[in-house]
């Protein structure tokens, strides 16, 4: 899966993908316009916001009421379609010069946030209003019961459960749970327990996986830019997998009660956990969780 993000700030027109000798000769040709747009602002009309033509595992098609030049028309408009991910930055979705496109890069069963910006050699537009999605649901989907309602105590309690929201039945050993974490202070060891389970917890293995940063080279300190500084969070996840276990469609595992801590007791901190929702006393369909059958995404997306 391609993902790309952006960090957007208020002039847009420097997000132009080409080639060097293409940009410039662009450039040089329509140098009365980018002259004319010295007090940067938007070029371009602002498209309309995302509408959902079709919702299916897999795939979404999308459309939108196109944008327009305010003055003298310049070249052609590319739309980027951006996932919205905090002030001025955006995962990229994907990218198409008509008013229209299907997405086959997202998972089943979960919500996005989808807006777009036009943009051309010369000029650019304000970004579109916010749509929020829940894209259909593919083979399985994982409830989530928040058990803690400490989220910096000594540790982390929750229940999850798959449900096949499929037609076939669901052979769990060819799914894979992930539950995502970010640990802080460059310190990665956790100890991960299984309560109890309805399908009992001998048959869930749990694979703790996380992903520090690369160490400087010996020599000067390097700058932030190059290597985070020591104790920046770093990412990762406890992995639940199956050993048995058939659910007809619509079936669910039942509970599975799970326990994170540090094999000290020190605290944790699970705000900053993209798997992580606050508890409500009640279970949720929990798209920041991820499934997979067979190694194709089912369910979830990690990314905010």
């Amino acid at each position: 899966m391609h993902i790309e993000v952006r960090s957007i700030p208020g002039m847009r027109a420097a997000r132009i993908t080409a080639t060097a000798t293409a940009t410039v000769a662009a450039l040089v040709s329509l140098g009365a316009v980018t002259a004319a747009r010295a007090d940067d602002t938007p070029a371009l009309t602002t498209p309309g916001a995302p509408v959902v033509v079709s919702n299916d595992p897999h795939r979404l098609t999308l459309s939108w009421t196109p944008s327009t030049w305010k003055g003298e028309p310049g070249g052609p408009i590319t739309y980027d379609v951006l996932s919205p991910l905090g002030p001025n930055a955006y995962r990229g979705l994907g990218s198409t010069e008509t008013a229209g496109i299907t997405l086959t890069n997202l998972a089943p069963g979960t919500d996005y946030r989808i807006a777009l910006q036009a943009y051309a050699i010369g000029g650019y537009s304000d970004t579109s209003p916010v749509t929020e999605v829940r894209t259909a649901y593919g083979r399985a989907k994982v409830d989530y019961l928040n058990l803690d309602w400490a989220p910096t105590d000594n540790q982390a309690q929750f229940r999850l459960a798959v449900t096949n929201t499929g037609t076939a039945p669901l052979d769990l050993t060819t799914v894979r749970v992930r539950y995502h974490l970010r640990f802080e202070n460059g310190n990665a060891a956790l100890t991960t327990e299984c309560d109890w389970a309805t399908l009992g917890c001998d048959h869930i293995r749990r694979t703790l996986q996380y992903f520090p940063p690369p160490a400087p080279p010996p020599g000067p300190s390097p700058t932030p830019t190059v290597y985070p500084v020591p104790g920046t969070p770093f990412p990762g996840w406890v992995e639940l997998t199956f050993t048995t276990g058939v659910l007809a469609p619509g079936a669910s595992s039942g509970a599975i009660q799970l326990r994170l801590h540090r094999p000290n007791w020190t605290a944790i901190d699970e705000r900053d956990d993209p798997s992580w929702q606050p508890a409500t006393g009640a279970w949720t369909a929990n798209s920041r969780i991820t499934l997979d059958v067979n190694g194709v995404r089912e369910y979830g997306d990690n990314w905010g």
